[in-house]
């Protein structure tokens, strides 16, 4: 049986913050390209540039695991994909359900990456009678009725929810009472679950909708940029000129005067106190 549940990276007892755990995986995808070309050492530089990353926060994100590479030569390739894979776990067997096997579903249970970075797909799981039995990415679609049972004999940690929005929540709360304990949700939803269970989000709606923000703001910037803000608490009408800024009332000399005089007179906050003590 796999061991999904037996071993657990050493990250979070070794206190490597949150930021630094999701910059792993990219520094991992680098060297492993890096691997595959035989290239037996890289800089700092060389590597967060092919990371997406600046050098100092690289060196500072592999401080945590121990290795500070060696001047002049630099970062020994193998040895960090070692270093890295075993920090995220990636040195065992990693069983992995996927439920709902539309569109999305189908296509990640065909994607090639999984099973390269130690994720192996134990099972396809769908809700419909008629999914169940037909091949999907080599594999036999199973209902889920069986969902527990599949869980249970597998070893299953790790749960993929492809599901549409309305049943993501009730799909979660199965897998975790099963037994799994990690969630990638791809449902355009935010699950609830315990304390204990980690989840993480892909909503390539929302990804889009930031692209589409920037494509926004490019535009214009290109065009001029758009007219001056209308603050909402200005009434129409009361600058000097379009685009005026505000101007604050003078009162004339005797105008302060008088009012100077009718503060003397005027009783403080409670009414017994002047506001205005007399010289």
């Amino acid at each position: 049986m796999a061991t999904g549940r037996t071993h657990r990276p050493a990250t979070r007892s070794r206190g490597i913050p949150e930021a630094t755990v999701a910059r792993l995986p990219l520094y991992l995808r680098a060297l492993t390209a890096l691997s595959e070309r035989s290239v037996p050492t890289v800089s700092s530089e060389e590597l967060a540039a092919a990371a997406g990353v600046n050098s100092a926060k690289l060196r500072k994100d592999f401080s945590y695991l121990g290795s500070y590479g060696t001047r002049g030569v630099g970062y020994d390739v193998e040895y960090l994909v070692y270093q890295i894979s075993r920090e995220l776990g990636l040195t065992q067997d990693w069983p992995v359900v996927i439920v709902g096997i539309g569109n999305l579903g189908a296509a990640l249970a065909n994607y090639g990456g999984f099973a390269s970075r130690g994720f192996r797909v134990a099972a396809l799981i769908d809700a419909d009678p008629a999914m169940a039995g037909k091949p999907v990415a080599g594999m036999p679609v199973q209902h889920t009725d069986d969902l527990e049972k599949i869980i249970e004999e597998n070893g299953v940690s790790i749960g993929v929810i492809a599901t549409p929005a309305g049943a993501a929540q009730q799909v979660s709360e199965r897998l975790i009472a099963a037994g799994v304990t990690s969630i990638l949700n791809f449902a355009p939803t935010v699950l609830s679950v315990p304390e204990g269970v980690d989840v993480r989000k892909v909503d390539l709606s929302i990804e889009l909708q930031i692209l589409a923000f920037h494509e926004q703001r490019k535009a214009g910037e290109g065009s001029g940029g758009a007219g001056a803000d209308v603050d909402a608490d200005t009434e129409p009408g009361a600058g000097a000129a379009a685009g005026a800024a505000p101007v604050a009332a003078v009162e004339p000399p005797a105008g302060r005067a008088a009012a100077a005089a009718a503060a003397a007179r005027k009783g403080g906050p409670e009414g017994d106190v002047p506001a205005v003590m007399p010289a």
